[in-house]
């Protein structure tokens, strides 16, 4: 993963256009950014190519308009928030093609920022069209990269475009590929991998590879009723995959092929109802009544899993160990993370998370800034933990 073109490997950009794919996928509420966190992650990109005395012309999907004209997924909007956090102007034009964008962007200054129109307006874009990517490749010199939460798509913006042009990762997209580099692809071992949240079918491929390549593999949240009940546990009322149990002793059988270590909860914290502050008792695995649901893990099941981080160079994780949203069931999850947080920030252990429900587990727990890197990626980052090729990076191997 360390093989792939960087901006510094781009050389002299005085005088030409960089097209720059980046994430401005936020959340908006009447016409208003709410969370500008993807517009602050580029600025680092844009003001390099700038520096550098490149103009810049933004490329960006919003929300899913099946390749048509939405209105209320235009990006204008997003040009005057760009602009804030960049502390300059953005101009914006309202399409990504064509000799009217052409002219736009040649009337740029130096080092000008241009927004293009939503790519995902045209059809093409996600079918990955060359011949849409052929006219939009037309705009500019070199192509950047710096959205490596779309790098899981094949689309025009994401990869097509790399093929066309001398193709270079952003300095964001940079930082999250030397981070997960670190994480699975050359790791200092031992390795630990943390897996929770809901249900093992949404990450049955996640799991086998990582028992590949991971030294121990600790299993929390609703995923470990589902292993806990195919060795024969009676786990109550849980949330349980009881047809996936053949599924998770296979998995057990891979992992221990491959002389992974796998960790199920010691002991877990149980109440009747799904409620917050419900009444509940901590017990071993095999004691939970039948009228009674898993809903975090216990004590000893996390000091059993900081032990195996003392005993680790690498985290790798991903997913809560209980339902973390309602107090009490965040104590295993806070725990476990804050425990992972301070050995990061001590330099005892490189900790690498990201994925669905993980980044507010982590800032739940006041934890997400100690971890070495915390990616907001979510799909593109579950892709790459199940070993799949991502067409966005792949486009940028040297």
């Amino acid at each position: 993963m360390s093989s792939f073109k960087r901006l510094a490997d781009a050389g002299d950009l005085t005088g030409k256009t960089a097209l720059v794919r980046v994430d401005f996928n936020v959340p908006m509420e009447n016409g208003l950014v709410t969370d500008d966190t993807r517009l602050r992650a580029a600025i680092d990109t844009v003001q390099t190519l700038r520096t550098q005395g490149a103009k810049v012309a933004l490329l960006a999907h919003f929300g899913r308009p099946k390749g048509e004209r939405v209105a209320e997924m235009s990006l204008a909007p997003i040009a005057g928030a760009f602009a804030k956090v960049l502390g300059s102007n953005v101009s914006f034009i309202a399409d990504c093609k064509g000799e009217h964008v052409k002219q736009a962007m040649a009337q740029l200054d130096p080092a000008g920022v241009i927004l293009l129109e939503n790519t995902r307006f045209y059809a093409g874009e996600e079918k990955g069209d060359p011949e849409l990517a052929k006219e939009i490749a037309e705009l500019g010199d070199i192509y950047v990269n710096d959205a490596f939460s779309a790098a899981h798509r094949k689309h025009v913006s994401t990869a097509v475009l790399a093929t066309l042009l001398p193709a270079y990762a952003g300095i964001n997209m940079e930082t999250e590929l030397d981070a997960l580099d670190k994480a699975l692809g050359t790791p200092e071992r031992p390795v630990l991998a943390v897996v929770g949240g809901a249900k093992v079918s949404s990450k049955i491929d996640l799991l086998k590879n990582l028992v590949t390549k991971v030294d121990r593999l600790a299993i929390g949240g609703g995923m470990a009723n589902t292993f806990l009940a195919a060795q024969g546990i009676n786990v109550g009322k849980s949330l349980c995959e009881h047809d996936l149990a053949d599924t998770a002793r296979e998995i057990m059988e891979i992992a221990a092929k491959n002389k992974c270590e796998i960790l199920l909860p010691k002991d877990v914290v149980v109440a009747k109802e799904f409620a917050a502050y419900a009444e509940n008792r901590t017990c071993a695995p095999d004691e939970v009544a039948p009228d009674e649901m898993i809903l975090d893990a216990g004590m000893v099941t996390v000091a059993h899993l900081v032990d195996a981080m003392g005993k680790s160079k690498t985290l790798v994780w991903n997913g809560p160990l209980g339902a973390f949203e309602m107090t009490p069931f965040d104590k295993a999850t806070v725990s476990a993370a804050q425990a992972a947080g301070i050995r990061a920030s001590q330099g005892k252990l490189i900790a690498v998370a990201g994925g669905g429900d993980t980044v507010a587990a982590l800032n739940h727990a006041d934890a997400a800034g100690d971890f070495t890197f915390v990616s907001t990626a979510g799909g593109a980052f579950l892709e790459w933990m199940e070993g799949k090729a991502l067409p966005g990076v792949e486009a940028l191997k040297a």
